[in-house]
C-alpha cells in the first residue's frame, strides 16, 4: 500500500488571527530608527547613574527556579516563562525581576564586601501577561539599587537620582507618588483580618480596586473605625496635608506613626532638594511586588496610562538568600518612558547618517581611508556604491545619499578635484524634490574642499 501523501501546508488567510500570532503576544521588533533613539535614551540614563557612582551589572537572562524562588512571590513565579535545562533536568526561568537577581548575587558575595553598594543595570524582564491585560511580556528596564544603607538619606538619594534621570532625558512632565507600605499594612494587621485576606486587600489596594477592597472588608466582618481607616487610606493623596490626615487616622498607634514619621522625613529631604513640584504624598501607594517593606514610589507621566517606573525599600529581600542587608532601588520602563517622551511628528525626514561617501570604483581605497577618519571624529558614515566612470558621479551620489537618508554626500575623485580634495553636498535631505530628469545638483550647494577641512568640520559638528 502506498504511503499516505504528506499533508499540504496550511497557509493562514491574510489578516487572520493565525497570521497575527506568528509574532508572540507582548513582544515587539524595534526597527532601526527607533532602536537608535531607544539606545540613546538608555545611554543617557546610564551615564547619569554613572555620575552618581552607580556601577553597571549585567545579569544572566535565565536562572534556576529553585535558586531564585526565595526572592519571588508565588504570583510572580506563576507569571514566569519556564523550561527544562537539558543538562541537569532542573527548571529554568527567564528573568522575571532584576531586583531579585541582584539580591541573590549580593547575598552570594559576588559583589565584594564594600558597603553601601551602588549598582545599575540595563536589562529586559519577562513575565507572562494575559492578552487582555494590555501589557508587554518583554519589558526593557534601566534601574539602580542602593544596598547596605538604611537611613532616610538613602531613600532620598535613590528618589532624587531617579528624578534627575528623568530630567536628564528630558521627560516633559511627571509626578512621583510617594508612600510607605508599612502604613497600609499595619492598618490591615490591626483590623483582625486573616493573613490571606490581608494579602487580597493589599492586591486590591495596589490596583486601586475600592469595590474589591470593600468586599474583602465585608467578608472579614471588619467594622467601625478600622474599616473606615482602611477605605480612607487609598484616597489620601496630595501635598503636605496628607501627613496630618494620616496622623489623625493613626491616633496613638506606634505601628502607624512610625512609617508616617519615616515618610515625613524622606519627604522633607526631597523638598529641601528642590523636588516639591514633582511630589505627591500617597498613603495608598503600594508597589506590585511584596518584598517592598518601607518607603515606596511610582512615577506617572502625561500620555501614559500606567507608571513609567518606580521602586522602594526592600530591607528583607536579600535576607531571603541568606544575608540581611537593607536596600532600596528603582527601575524605569524604557518603552513607556520612550512613549511618554515621543512628540507628534512634524513631517521632517531625520538623517540616519552624517555622510555618504562615493567614488569611482578605482578609488575605493581612498573612500575606505576617509570613512575611517570621519568615524574616528565621531561621525556616522555610509560607504556608497562605487560609481561607473560614465555615470554622473555627483548626481548619483546625491540620489544615493537621499535614499540612504544621509545628511551630506561626499564625492571622492569628482571631475576637476585634486587628490587632497573632495566635493561635499550638504543638507541633502532638506532640498525640495526636483522634476524627473532634472540635474539634481543644480538645486543644492556644492563645495570643493580639502580633506583636512572636511575632517575639521566634522569634529566641530560633533562637539557642538
Amino acid at each position: 500500500m502506498a504511503p499516505p501523501a504528506a499533508p499540504s501546508p496550511v497557509v493562514p488567510a491574510a489578516g487572520s488571527r493565525q497570521v497575527r500570532s506568528l509574532v508572540p503576544q507582548g513582544m515587539a521588533t524595534i526597527l532601526p530608527h527607533t532602536a537608535r533613539r531607544v539606545r540613546r535614551l538608555e545611554e543617557a540614563l546610564l551615564s547619569q547613574l554613572d555620575r552618581w557612582g552607580y556601577e553597571e551589572i549585567i545579569l544572566p537572562t535565565f536562572e534556576y527556579l529553585d535558586v531564585l524562588a526565595p526572592g519571588l512571590e508565588p504570583a510572580v513565579i506563576e507569571q514566569c516563562f519556564q523550561f527544562v535545562d537539558r543538562t541537569t533536568g532542573r527548571i529554568l526561568l527567564l528573568r522575571p525581576d532584576a531586583t531579585a537577581q541582584i539580591a541573590r548575587t549580593v547575598a552570594m558575595g559576588l559583589t565584594g564586601s564594600m558597603l553601601p553598594l551602588r549598582l545599575s543595570y540595563r536589562t529586559a524582564v519577562f513575565r507572562y501577561e494575559p492578552e487582555h491585560a494590555g501589557r508587554d511580556r518583554e519589558i526593557f528596564q534601566v534601574g539602580a539599587e542602593l544596598i547596605g544603607a538604611q537611613d532616610a538619606g538613602s531613600d532620598s538619594e535613590i528618589i532624587t537620582l531617579m528624578v534627575q534621570c528623568l530630567r536628564q532625558v528630558g521627560l516633559p512632565a511627571f509626578k512621583v507618588s510617594l508612600g510607605h507600605v508599612g502604613f497600609f499594612k499595619n492598618l490591615l494587621a490591626r483590623s483582625g483580618m486573616s493573613a490571606d485576606a490581608q494579602k487580597r486587600a493589599e492586591h486590591a489596594a495596589a490596583r486601586r480596586d475600592l469595590p474589591r477592597l470593600e468586599e474583602i472588608i465585608a467578608l472579614e466582618r471588619v467594622s467601625g473605625a478600622a474599616a473606615r481607616g482602611i477605605l480612607a487610606a487609598p484616597a489620601l493623596c496630595g501635598g503636605d496635608q496628607v501627613l496630618e490626615e494620616g496622623r489623625r487616622l493613626a491616633g496613638k498607634s506606634a505601628s502607624l506613626r512610625e512609617p508616617l514619621n519615616r515618610l515625613a522625613t524622606v519627604y522633607d529631604l526631597l523638598v529641601s532638594a528642590g523636588l516639591k513640584d514633582v511630589l505627591l504624598l500617597d498613603l495608598g501607594e503600594f508597589r506590585g511586588f511584596e518584598y517592598y517593606d518601607g518607603v515606596v514610589f511610582d512615577v506617572f507621566a502625561e500620555g501614559v496610562g500606567s507608571e513609567v517606573g518606580g521602586g522602594g525599600r526592600y530591607d528583607h529581600l536579600i535576607g531571603r538568600f541568606g544575608r540581611e542587608l537593607p536596600s532600596t532601588g528603582f527601575a524605569l520602563d524604557v518603552d513607556r518612558l520612550f512613549r511618554a517622551m515621543a512628540l507628534p511628528g512634524d513631517g521632517t525626514i531625520h538623517a540616519r547618517a552624517d555622510y555618504l561617501l562615493s567614488a569611482p570604483s578605482r578609488l575605493v581605497h581612498r573612500v575606505v581611508e576617509l570613512a575611517a577618519r570621519l568615524r574616528e571624529s565621531g561621525c556616522r558614515v555610509i560607504q556608497g556604491k562605487m560609481g561607473h566612470p560614465r555615470v554622473r558621479p555627483v548626481q548619483a551620489a546625491i540620489e544615493e545619499a537621499r535614499n540612504q537618508r544621509a545628511a551630506a554626500a561626499v564625492i571622492v575623485g569628482a571631475p576637476g578635484t585634486r587628490k587632497d580634495e573632495v566635493v561635499v553636498v550638504e543638507n541633502v535631505l532638506a532640498a525640495p524634490p526636483m522634476p524627473p530628469g532634472s540635474p539634481i545638483e543644480r538645486s543644492l550647494s556644492l563645495k570643493r574642499v580639502t580633506l583636512d577641512w572636511l575632517i575639521s568640520r566634522a569634529r566641530e559638528r560633533q562637539q557642538a
